[in-house]
């Protein structure tokens, strides 16, 4: 179904298995539109809207709402002990911010995706994919790189937009699964934002019900999104 207006296009796609809770459907609103500005795809953030490739979307399925779009106010962001122990663990990283992606970037994907995630809707991964996903016309992503010595061991996929970043994918070496790298590259863009004055960063969606999707909540405090506007929980660490 879809309607158009003088601007943007916006549709529902069919009903297809969840992602993420294999026992439900899944259906997703879509925005598409040639010329999004930054300005403009911010403000679908905050109304719940995530971006792949040129085009934005949401949730929207007729009888689930388990997906809940989550936030980090940079300024109140306050590391808990755990997390203070995944920056220590890793001082010996290092991380820089390029804008274009590489051959090295995708296999690394690859090699993610592959041992990581066989399980789940990207898997089997393509370059097609994976260029699908990262590359938009109207919007130039950043790159932030983790080395370990000269070897790249993660990526981080980040929009940066006038009042906050959002976070798109991370991936990184399955042989250092010891190191947590998805929740050091998560630090490591609350930190750029601190850097770069902004107010939020984006997580995307939290799940409550899914292993996969339920860490989100443990970077606090954080703002959900529910029917009255975005609301601020998690003002206190119950983890350690």
């Amino acid at each position: 179904m879809t309607s158009k207006s003088d601007t943007i296009q916006v549709g529902l796609t069919n009903t297809f298995a969840c992602s993420y809770l294999p026992e439900r459907q899944e259906q997703l609103m879509v925005l598409q539109e040639d010329s999004f500005n930054i300005n403009l795809f911010e403000q679908l953030l905050g109304l719940g809207f995530r971006r792949s490739g040129d085009t934005l979307y949401k949730p929207h399925c007729p009888h689930c709402s388990a997906c809940m779009p989550i936030r980090i106010p940079v300024k109140q962001f306050s590391l808990s002990r755990r997390q203070k122990r995944t920056l220590k663990n890793n001082r010996d990283l290092s991380w820089t911010i390029v804008t274009t992606t590489t051959d090295e970037h995708y296999q690394l994907y690859h090699d993610y995706i592959a041992q990581r995630h066989s399980d789940g809707p990207m898997y089997p991964p393509s370059r097609e994919q994976y260029d699908h996903f990262i590359h938009c016309a109207w919007h130039q992503p950043l790159l932030i790189e983790v080395h370990h010595n000269h070897t790249l061991i993660g990526v981080a996929v980040t929009d940066i937009l006038p009042n906050s970043l959002s976070a798109i994918y991370s991936f990184f070496s399955p042989d250092e699964d010891k190191r947590s790298l998805g929740a050091l590259m998560i630090l490591i863009q609350c930190r750029l934002a601190k850097l770069m004055n902004k107010e939020f960063v984006y997580l995307g969606y939290q799940i409550d019900e899914s292993r996969k999707m339920n860490y989100k909540k443990a970077y606090q405090p954080y703002e959900i999104l529910t029917a009255t506007g975005w609301q601020q929980s998690g003002s206190c660490h119950t983890k350690p």
